[in-house]
Protein backbone atom coordinates (compact mmCIF):
# COMPACT_ATOMS: atom_id res chain seq x y z
CA UNK A 1 0.00 0.00 0.00
CA UNK A 2 1.30 3.41 -0.79
CA UNK A 3 -0.81 6.47 0.12
CA UNK A 4 -0.70 10.40 -0.07
CA UNK A 5 0.81 9.67 3.37
CA UNK A 6 3.78 7.62 2.67
CA UNK A 7 4.39 8.29 -0.64
CA UNK A 8 7.80 9.04 -1.12
CA UNK A 9 7.87 12.97 -2.02
CA UNK A 10 10.43 14.85 -4.61
CA UNK A 11 13.07 17.23 -3.06
CA UNK A 12 11.87 20.74 -4.01
CA UNK A 13 14.52 23.66 -4.35
CA UNK A 14 11.94 25.56 -2.05
CA UNK A 15 11.86 23.48 0.85
CA UNK A 16 16.02 23.14 1.35
CA UNK A 17 17.24 25.23 4.51
CA UNK A 18 20.33 27.30 3.65
CA UNK A 19 22.44 28.49 6.35
CA UNK A 20 25.26 31.14 6.27
CA UNK A 21 28.56 29.41 6.82
CA UNK A 22 31.97 30.01 5.79
CA UNK A 23 32.96 26.59 5.67
CA UNK A 24 29.72 25.74 3.20
CA UNK A 25 31.72 26.29 -0.14
CA UNK A 26 33.28 24.02 -3.08
CA UNK A 27 36.09 23.92 -1.33
CA UNK A 28 34.86 21.64 1.71
CA UNK A 29 33.62 17.99 0.80
CA UNK A 30 30.65 16.49 2.89
CA UNK A 31 30.87 12.39 1.85
CA UNK A 32 26.73 11.24 2.27
CA UNK A 33 26.34 7.20 2.42
CA UNK A 34 23.09 6.05 1.50
CA UNK A 35 23.52 8.48 -1.55
CA UNK A 36 21.43 6.75 -3.93
CA UNK A 37 17.64 7.06 -2.62
CA UNK A 38 15.67 8.72 0.64
CA UNK A 39 17.20 10.42 3.04
CA UNK A 40 20.38 10.14 1.40
CA UNK A 41 19.92 11.18 -1.38
CA UNK A 42 17.76 14.42 -0.08
CA UNK A 43 20.50 14.95 2.12
CA UNK A 44 23.06 15.02 -0.28
CA UNK A 45 20.69 17.55 -2.77
CA UNK A 46 20.40 19.67 0.28
CA UNK A 47 23.97 19.81 1.10
CA UNK A 48 24.98 20.17 -2.63
CA UNK A 49 22.65 23.15 -2.82
CA UNK A 50 24.23 24.72 0.73
CA UNK A 51 27.28 25.16 -1.57
CA UNK A 52 29.33 21.87 -0.58
CA UNK A 53 31.02 19.52 -2.79
CA UNK A 54 29.09 16.49 -2.10
CA UNK A 55 30.20 12.68 -2.26
CA UNK A 56 27.35 10.79 -2.65
CA UNK A 57 28.41 7.34 -2.27
CA UNK A 58 25.77 4.07 -2.44
CA UNK A 59 25.91 0.20 -3.61
CA UNK A 60 23.71 1.58 -6.27
CA UNK A 61 24.88 2.60 -9.11
CA UNK A 62 21.79 3.77 -10.56
CA UNK A 63 20.29 4.99 -7.66
CA UNK A 64 23.15 7.56 -7.79
CA UNK A 65 22.83 8.67 -11.45
CA UNK A 66 19.20 9.12 -10.22
CA UNK A 67 20.37 11.53 -7.12
CA UNK A 68 22.36 13.34 -9.85
CA UNK A 69 19.19 13.86 -12.33
CA UNK A 70 17.51 15.32 -9.01
CA UNK A 71 19.61 17.31 -8.03
CA UNK A 72 19.94 18.70 -11.27
CA UNK A 73 16.48 20.04 -10.51
CA UNK A 74 17.33 21.79 -7.94
CA UNK A 75 20.25 23.15 -9.46
CA UNK A 76 22.58 21.96 -7.57
CA UNK A 77 24.05 19.31 -9.72
CA UNK A 78 27.53 20.82 -10.12
CA UNK A 79 28.28 20.02 -6.71
CA UNK A 80 27.62 16.40 -6.39
CA UNK A 81 29.97 14.08 -7.36
CA UNK A 82 28.90 9.80 -7.02
CA UNK A 83 31.07 7.02 -5.91
CA UNK A 84 29.71 3.55 -6.06
CA UNK A 85 31.31 1.59 -2.84
CA UNK A 86 30.00 -1.35 -0.40
CA UNK A 87 29.73 0.20 3.09
CA UNK A 88 30.91 -3.14 4.49
CA UNK A 89 33.78 -3.48 2.24
CA UNK A 90 36.54 -1.55 4.42
CA UNK A 91 38.84 -1.44 1.19
CA UNK A 92 35.93 -0.12 -1.06
CA UNK A 93 35.49 2.66 2.29
CA UNK A 94 38.73 4.02 1.72
CA UNK A 95 38.97 4.51 -1.29
CA UNK A 96 35.89 6.43 -1.48
CA UNK A 97 37.30 8.82 1.16
CA UNK A 98 40.36 9.26 -0.65
CA UNK A 99 38.66 10.15 -3.81
CA UNK A 100 36.32 12.83 -1.74
CA UNK A 101 39.68 14.24 -0.52
CA UNK A 102 41.06 15.13 -3.80
CA UNK A 103 37.91 16.94 -4.21
CA UNK A 104 39.02 19.27 -1.72
CA UNK A 105 39.21 19.74 2.43
CA UNK A 106 36.78 16.79 3.52
CA UNK A 107 34.79 17.96 6.77
CA UNK A 108 31.64 16.46 6.80
CA UNK A 109 30.39 12.83 6.40
CA UNK A 110 26.62 12.03 6.96
CA UNK A 111 26.49 8.07 7.62
CA UNK A 112 22.88 7.33 6.53
CA UNK A 113 23.06 4.02 4.57
CA UNK A 114 20.36 1.67 5.66
CA UNK A 115 18.26 -1.32 5.31
CA UNK A 116 15.15 -3.27 7.14
CA UNK A 117 14.01 -5.95 7.98
CA UNK A 118 10.95 -7.45 9.88
CA UNK A 119 10.80 -10.64 12.19
CA UNK A 120 10.92 -11.99 15.63
CA UNK A 121 13.63 -12.10 17.35
CA UNK A 122 13.99 -16.49 17.23
CA UNK A 123 13.05 -16.11 13.73
CA UNK A 124 15.62 -13.30 12.81
CA UNK A 125 17.85 -14.75 10.07
CA UNK A 126 21.65 -14.34 11.82
CA UNK A 127 22.84 -13.56 8.28
CA UNK A 128 20.41 -10.80 7.68
CA UNK A 129 21.33 -9.33 10.96
CA UNK A 130 25.14 -9.55 10.45
CA UNK A 131 24.15 -7.52 7.32
CA UNK A 132 22.15 -4.83 8.84
CA UNK A 133 25.27 -4.65 11.55
CA UNK A 134 27.73 -4.11 8.85
CA UNK A 135 25.75 -1.81 6.95
CA UNK A 136 24.32 0.38 9.69
CA UNK A 137 26.75 0.15 12.37
CA UNK A 138 30.53 -1.12 11.02
CA UNK A 139 30.09 0.52 8.05
CA UNK A 140 29.16 4.10 9.68
CA UNK A 141 32.79 3.25 12.04
CA UNK A 142 34.35 2.21 9.07
CA UNK A 143 33.26 5.91 6.92
CA UNK A 144 34.18 7.53 10.57
CA UNK A 145 37.78 6.09 10.72
CA UNK A 146 38.80 6.66 7.40
CA UNK A 147 37.22 10.59 7.66
CA UNK A 148 38.49 11.65 10.88
CA UNK A 149 42.50 12.02 10.10
CA UNK A 150 41.30 14.18 7.09
CA UNK A 151 38.88 16.38 8.80
CA UNK A 152 41.87 16.78 11.49
CA UNK A 153 44.13 17.84 8.96
CA UNK A 154 42.32 20.78 7.70
CA UNK A 155 43.57 24.14 8.46
CA UNK A 156 41.56 24.82 11.32
CA UNK A 157 40.14 20.87 11.86
CA UNK A 158 36.71 21.87 11.99
CA UNK A 159 34.50 19.40 10.69
CA UNK A 160 31.50 17.19 11.87
CA UNK A 161 30.29 13.55 11.62
CA UNK A 162 25.98 13.00 11.48
CA UNK A 163 24.97 9.86 11.87
CA UNK A 164 21.27 8.87 10.83
CA UNK A 165 20.05 7.25 14.21
CA UNK A 166 16.27 6.75 14.97
CA UNK A 167 13.33 6.83 17.78
CA UNK A 168 14.60 2.78 17.37
CA UNK A 169 17.86 4.16 19.09
CA UNK A 170 16.11 5.57 21.91
CA UNK A 171 13.27 2.86 22.39
CA UNK A 172 12.42 -0.78 21.23
CA UNK A 173 9.72 -2.11 19.23
CA UNK A 174 8.87 -5.69 18.30
CA UNK A 175 10.08 -7.47 15.18
CA UNK A 176 13.04 -5.00 14.44
CA UNK A 177 15.88 -6.81 16.50
CA UNK A 178 19.10 -5.68 14.07
CA UNK A 179 17.71 -2.17 13.53
CA UNK A 180 17.17 -1.25 17.15
CA UNK A 181 20.46 -2.86 17.74
CA UNK A 182 22.32 -1.01 15.08
CA UNK A 183 20.35 2.32 15.90
CA UNK A 184 21.42 2.33 19.69
CA UNK A 185 24.79 1.68 18.65
CA UNK A 186 24.58 4.40 15.93
CA UNK A 187 24.29 6.68 18.83
CA UNK A 188 27.53 5.15 21.03
CA UNK A 189 29.57 5.78 18.18
CA UNK A 190 28.29 9.21 17.99
CA UNK A 191 29.81 9.77 21.31
CA UNK A 192 33.14 8.00 21.19
CA UNK A 193 33.55 10.38 18.46
CA UNK A 194 32.32 13.48 19.96
CA UNK A 195 34.76 12.46 22.87
CA UNK A 196 37.64 12.00 20.53
CA UNK A 197 36.96 15.34 18.27
CA UNK A 198 38.94 18.13 20.88
CA UNK A 199 35.59 20.05 20.22
CA UNK A 200 36.06 21.30 16.56
CA UNK A 201 35.69 17.71 14.82
CA UNK A 202 31.68 17.48 16.28
CA UNK A 203 29.43 14.01 16.13
CA UNK A 204 25.76 14.38 16.52
CA UNK A 205 22.94 11.52 15.44
CA UNK A 206 20.05 12.52 14.41
CA UNK A 207 16.33 10.30 15.54
CA UNK A 208 13.34 10.85 13.64
CA UNK A 209 9.85 8.55 13.68
CA UNK A 210 8.67 7.54 10.29
CA UNK A 211 10.09 9.42 7.30
CA UNK A 212 8.61 9.00 3.88
CA UNK A 213 11.15 6.66 2.13
CA UNK A 214 11.35 3.24 0.18
CA UNK A 215 12.81 1.74 3.20
CA UNK A 216 9.28 2.70 5.40
CA UNK A 217 7.20 2.15 2.38
CA UNK A 218 8.49 -1.32 1.94
CA UNK A 219 8.28 -2.51 5.32
CA UNK A 220 4.40 -1.83 5.38
CA UNK A 221 3.15 -5.27 4.00
CA UNK A 222 6.06 -7.20 6.03
CA UNK A 223 4.74 -5.52 8.92
CA UNK A 224 0.92 -6.41 8.32
CA UNK A 225 1.57 -9.92 7.54
CA UNK A 226 3.60 -10.32 10.96
CA UNK A 227 1.07 -9.09 13.05
CA UNK A 228 -2.00 -9.87 10.87
CA UNK A 229 -2.86 -6.08 10.83
CA UNK A 230 -4.15 -4.48 7.63
CA UNK A 231 -1.40 -1.95 5.75
CA UNK A 232 -3.95 1.06 6.86
CA UNK A 233 -3.53 -0.20 10.69
CA UNK A 234 0.27 -0.35 10.08
CA UNK A 235 0.37 3.35 8.70
CA UNK A 236 -1.88 4.87 11.40
CA UNK A 237 -1.55 2.61 14.69
CA UNK A 238 1.92 1.25 14.73
CA UNK A 239 3.68 3.97 12.68
CA UNK A 240 1.42 6.98 13.84
CA UNK A 241 -0.27 5.68 16.75
CA UNK A 242 2.08 7.02 19.23
CA UNK A 243 2.73 10.35 17.60
CA UNK A 244 1.49 13.64 18.61
CA UNK A 245 2.19 14.80 15.05
CA UNK A 246 0.03 12.37 12.83
CA UNK A 247 1.86 13.03 9.78
CA UNK A 248 5.12 11.58 8.34
CA UNK A 249 8.32 13.66 7.72
CA UNK A 250 9.83 13.88 4.27
CA UNK A 251 13.06 13.06 3.46
CA UNK A 252 14.16 16.68 2.58
CA UNK A 253 13.26 18.15 6.36
CA UNK A 254 15.71 15.55 7.53
CA UNK A 255 18.30 17.11 4.78
CA UNK A 256 17.78 19.92 6.39
CA UNK A 257 18.18 18.41 9.87
CA UNK A 258 21.92 17.70 8.44
CA UNK A 259 22.54 20.50 7.05
CA UNK A 260 22.26 22.80 10.60
CA UNK A 261 24.10 20.21 12.66
CA UNK A 262 27.05 20.03 10.01
CA UNK A 263 27.13 24.16 9.98
CA UNK A 264 28.48 26.83 13.03
CA UNK A 265 24.89 27.45 13.83
CA UNK A 266 25.01 23.59 15.60
CA UNK A 267 28.54 24.43 17.50
CA UNK A 268 27.53 23.58 20.93
CA UNK A 269 25.96 19.88 19.17
CA UNK A 270 28.33 17.63 20.08
CA UNK A 271 28.01 14.11 21.09
CA UNK A 272 24.04 15.01 21.32
CA UNK A 273 20.91 13.49 19.03
CA UNK A 274 18.55 15.86 17.45
CA UNK A 275 15.27 13.96 18.20
CA UNK A 276 12.30 15.10 15.79
CA UNK A 277 9.61 12.84 16.31
CA UNK A 278 6.24 14.44 16.81
CA UNK A 279 6.34 13.62 20.54
CA UNK A 280 6.69 9.96 20.18
CA UNK A 281 9.27 9.01 22.17
CA UNK A 282 8.27 11.26 25.16
CA UNK A 283 4.69 11.60 25.60
CA UNK A 284 2.49 8.58 26.12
Amino acid sequence: MVSDATEPPEVTEDEIQTVDDDHFNEDSVAIVTGGGSGIGRATAIALAYNGLTVVATDIDEDGLAETVEKAAQCNAADNVETVTADIVNEDEIASMVEAAAELGDVRYVANIAGLQHISPIDEFPTEKFDLMHDVMLRGAFLVAKHAMPHIRATDDGVGAIGNMASIHGHTATKDKVAYITAKFGLRGLTQAIAAEGEGTLRSFSISTSYVKTPLVTNQIPDTAEERGISETEVVEDVMLGKSRVKEMMEPVDVANLFTFGFSKRARHLNGGDLTFDGGHTFTY
